[in-house]
């Protein structure tokens, strides 16, 4: 499982932050970061999901009020949203 983030999206509500702590604020920005990830677009940002933190990914990306976090299951289907 993967997790993508659109930073740019990202309007700094931190919801996803108090789901799932790869998920970290940058209050000087306004935005998340999202740790242990890769920059693969601009301001777009990968990384796997521990085994152990597919439920808090999931969550994380449930409560994004403006979908900037969308999650991937092993196949590349999307899950959420």
């Amino acid at each position: 499982m993967k997790v993508e983030f659109d930073r740019d999206t990202c309007i700094g509500m931190f919801q996803c932050v108090a789901e799932w702590d790869a998920f970290e604020k940058d209050e000087d920005a306004g935005k998340a970061n999202l740790a242990d990830s890769e920059e693969t677009d601009d301001d777009v940002f990968v990384r796997e999901v521990p085994d152990d933190a597919e439920l808090d990914a999931k969550f994380a990306a449930r409560s994004c009020p403006v979908d900037a976090i969308v999650v991937y299951d092993d196949d590349g289907e999307q899950l959420i949203p």
